[in-house]
């Protein structure tokens, strides 16, 4: 029997709708500029709130010295949500509907992959992140996280299953792990999922939106506004930090988190980063520690989308991780992946950042665990991009609401 929780009427509602702006053709060049000294960002923040530490937002300009070239391969897709990159270099990704395919980097666009269990595509749900398994080239296992259907009510989930060796569906696919308690709400589900390198499942949870979900955000024993680390039978992950907590749920990672959409492991480091949606201000990068405390809600840089301060209106507080980097105004933080190819040396190790209603991709310069360099990439195809992932080829495939897959690589 799982937990269900009664809805509030909501104060605000978020947009979905995606830019239906056309590109005049499908290759555009990317010629090298000078750095700037200034922020990207020319609009003014939504609060007068005070950063914690020099460069934890509005950092300076960068702009990449190498020229690179944007392809749109495709804009058929199916409102897609996930992409990752195949062993033989082609692209698995979900469609929110509830369907995958299978693209090559070309272009060439798969008939839809069928055999996934349902899902609530509602608002912002649907199927949502996914991954393979290490050991796909020989046992063709898929990871994917989806808004179940429970009752009335709906809930993230994780499922796994194979898929065919025509790779027209999914076998045997199942739920592995359900983040209760369910709750009747369109928004807020998280959802991305990696295998770590120890071969568990690390994924993240929204809090559902709502003033009465919310504050489960910092309740250890629910799984809203949460990073969950779970086996590949959804059991908890041996070493979680709360696993000596009786009164915790054990499969916890991190948590305080608002709506987590973007997950990436550094490519050196191996540290776990992300980024979450704020509400009105406030996006954030994280550095995930196992165990830390990441505010939501009793601390944020952003306001209710009324205008209203959040809980205090409080930005710091003792015991409660501050972010690396946020932005106010929002850039609505969607898929990230680390840079590692060696193709554009300067964007070797660098984050890229899908963004949603900022209608662009982010790429940040982190050193030391700070930024120091933020450009903005492709504003001029005006989408909302969705999910991002590096090619074996070297170059970066994104996919956007509007069904687009595009190729960014060197010219």
């Amino acid at each position: 029997m799982y937990k269900i929780l009664s809805p509030v009427i909501m104060s605000f509602a978020l947009s979905l709708a995606a830019c239906n702006t056309t590109t005049p053709n499908n290759v555009s060049s990317v010629a090298p500029t000078d750095s700037s000294s200034k922020s990207v960002e020319k609009n003014a923040p939504n609060t007068q709130y005070k950063p914690a530490f020099a460069g934890q937002t509005r950092i300076d300009a960068v702009k990449s010295q190498t020229s690179f070239e944007v392809k749109l391969l495709n804009k058929e897709l199916k409102r897609p949500w996930g992409i990752v990159t195949l062993p033989d270099g082609r692209l698995l990704m979900t469609e929110k509907d509830g369907t995958m395919r299978i693209a090559t980097t070309g272009g060439n666009l798969s008939a839809p992959i069928t055999g996934l269990l349902p899902v609530d595509s509602k608002g912002q749900g649907g199927l949502l992140g996914l991954t393979i398994d290490p050991a796909f080239s020989t046992n063709r296992m898929v990871y994917w996280t989806y808004s179940g259907i429970v009752g009335d009510a709906n809930l993230t989930a994780v499922a796994k299953g194979k898929l065919s060796a025509d790779e027209k569906t999914i076998e045997n696919a199942a739920v592995i792990y359900q983040a209760t308690p369910a709750f009747k709400s369109n928004a807020h589900f998280g959802s991305r999922i990696l295998f770590d390198k120890t071969g568990h499942l690390i994924f993240s949870t929204g809090e559902r939106s709502d003033p009465r979900t919310r504050p489960q955000a910092q309740f250890l024993n629910s799984s809203l506004g949460k990073i969950i680390r779970i086996t590949t039978d959804g059991k908890p992950a041996a070493g979680n930090p709360f696993s000596s907590v009786d009164s915790a749920r054990q499969e916890l990672y991190s948590y305080g988190h608002r709506n987590v959409q973007g997950l990436a492991f550094h490519p050196t480091t191996g540290d776990l980063w992300e980024v979450e949606f704020g509400p009105r201000g406030g996006d954030e990068l994280n550095r995930i520690v196992p165990g830390k405390n990441y505010g939501w809600p009793t601390i944020t840089y952003g306001l209710e989308y009324s205008g209203e301060k959040i809980g205090e209106g409080i930005q710091q507080k003792e015991g409660l991780e501050q972010p690396v980097y946020y932005w106010d105004p929002v850039i609505s933080p969607s898929g990230i992946t680390f840079y590692n190819s060696d193709s554009i040396p300067e964007w070797k190790e660098n984050l890229f950042i899908c963004g949603l209603s900022s209608m662009q991709i982010t790429r940040l310069v982190i050193k030391d665990n700070k930024v120091v360099g933020e450009e903005r990439l492709l504003t001029d195809e005006k989408q909302r991009f969705r999910a991002i992932t590096e090619g074996k080829d070297g170059a970066l495939y994104a996919v956007t609401d509007d069904g687009r897959l595009y190729r960014i690589g060197k010219k």
